[in-house]
């Protein structure tokens, strides 16, 4: 076994946590490798559901704009009932843009051309994937791991990141058990198909016969494409070929089979959501759908994923690049299996119909206030916002904050009046008065757009970013 590359991190898996891990990495100077059991990026529309906390992080990350251009708001639902539209479904709970919260609805693109415009992204910062390694054995010392794959072939890495799906190699490899429950017992297909005979600003649903499950057909905003959706009984194996999806289709809408015209992608799956007993071994990290499985309902699997992904890079950065102390790595676990913890929860709560998707499934209001890098000092917050949170968007003195916080930085803000540090370093400063979702005060916002420390004066600022390197 020949070792062909050394790195400082190895990222398991070009899927979106991948791919958006391996994009902070690039930016930050941090020297990371991609590796794909796969030949080519995955081709199907599964994780279509963009939440606004994430187009927040694909704003930061450069590639909201190509994701924004590639993709539509959610269709209304429209509920047939014997070959006529009976009705109207809301899938989302309405919600209008604000000054604090522009991205304040869910945006609908294809998981295959999300990954493209990250992979692009990662190409134009230095970056690379590389395909057809299927990873074989993984070993782990003091000073970094080694990874070997079925082509002979061998990379070390001082950190090494799991981002290989649910089935994870890595997690398999490391030990790591995974605690879940099914949330559904019946199997579900789910394909991207051409079809005809249906518009194209609907989201079309069938309701479940007396023998037959649910149907649903969804467009694809930006392509030619719908994505179809089909409940089978427990114990049935879904047929995935053209001929198969054909006979669904016309068994349980009013279409003929002729109308289904190409398939070109397709999959079936059991609803479960679980729960990785741990997202950290040694030097290996899990992100992703390696950590934590989802009910597709409610849109949180990939979401939370890209997030997981955007916790993990800055400290990897900190660590790797500006000299923080190692032990900083410890607050991935500690922040993000909390957070997928109750995402899971969310997801199989809306699977089951026990709550709509609403302003929780935005993840808007998602946050780190019991972290252990969360520092509060204030005396009177005068408003809502407190360490740990995100933080909102807003104007200061003409400066918007989300173009003050996009790069790989931190930002203080000085606002209404609070005294105005200059700690040095590469910290960007905004002073002026206090957008009202704010309030007076100091707020230094982490790299990953969440207050990580907020006060009246400075006292304290030195010690607090001392822990994290070269800001």
């Amino acid at each position: 076994m020949r070792t062909i590359r050394d790195t400082d991190v190895l990222v398991v898996g070009a899927g979106p946590t991948g791919l958006a891990l391996g994009i902070d990495l690039a930016r930050r100077g941090v020297a990371a490798l991609v590796v794909e059991r796969a030949g080519a990026l995955f081709p199907g529309s599964r994780g279509k559901g963009i939440q606004p906390r994430t187009m927040e992080v694909f704003d930061d990350l450069g590639v909201l704009d190509a994701i924004r251009a590639a993709g539509g708001t959610y269709p209304v639902g429209m509920i047939w009932q014997d070959g006529r539209r009976a009705g109207e479904h809301r899938m989302f709970d309405a919600a209008e843009p604000t000054e604090d919260a522009p991205y304040n609805e869910p945006w609908m693109v294809p998981q295959w051309r999300t990954q493209r415009i990250l992979r692009a992204r990662l190409a134009e910062l230095g970056g690379e994937v590389a395909f057809g390694r299927e990873l074989v054995g993984l070993t782990q010392d003091e000073g970094g791991v080694r990874a070997e794959f079925a082509s002979g072939e061998a990379v070390t890495a001082r950190y090494a990141v799991a981002a290989d799906g649910g089935r994870s190699t890595v997690r398999g490899l490391l030990g790591i058990g995974m605690t879940g429950e099914t949330v559904d017992p019946n199997p579900t297909l789910v394909a991207d198909v051409r079809i005809t005979g249906l518009d194209r600003d609907n989201w079309h649903v069938f309701p479940p016969g007396e023998s037959e499950g649910f149907l649903a057909i969804c467009p694809l905003p930006g392509t030619e494409d719908f994505q179809l959706v089909a409940q089978f009984p427990d114990g049935t194996a879904p047929d995935l070929s053209l001929e198969g999806i054909r006979k669904v289709v016309a068994t349980r809408s009013h279409l003929a089979p002729a109308c289904v015209t190409e398939l070109r992608w397709a999959s079936d799956f059991r609803p479960r959501a679980a729960l990785a007993d741990r997202f950290r071994s040694g030097r290996v990290f899990l992100a992703g759908d390696a950590a934590h499985v989802h009910s597709p309902a409610g849109g949180q699997g990939l979401n939370t994923s890209v997030q997981d992904a955007y916790n993990l890079g800055w400290k990897l950065g900190a660590v790797l690049r500006d000299g923080a102390d190692a032990a900083l790595l410890d607050s991935y676990e500690e922040e993000r299996r909390p957070v997928a913890a109750d995402m899971l929860g969310l997801s199989t709560r809306v699977h089951r119909g026990e709550t709509r998707r609403g302003g929780a499934t935005r993840q808007l209001g998602l946050g780190y206030r019991n972290s252990p890098l969360t520092r509060e000092t204030r005396t009177d917050p005068g408003g809502p916002l407190r360490a740990g949170d995100r933080a909102p968007d807003g104007t200061v003195a003409g400066v918007r904050l989300f173009d003050a916080f996009r790069g790989p930085h931190w930002t203080l803000l000085a606002l209404g009046g609070a005294p105005a540090p200059d700690p040095g370093g590469r910290i960007r400063i905004v002073r002026g008065p206090a957008p009202g979702t704010y309030g007076p005060g100091l707020y230094l916002v982490r790299p990953d757009g969440y207050v990580g420390w907020a006060a009246d004066t400075a006292a304290g600022l030195p010690d607090y970013l001392a822990r994290f390197g070269r800001c």
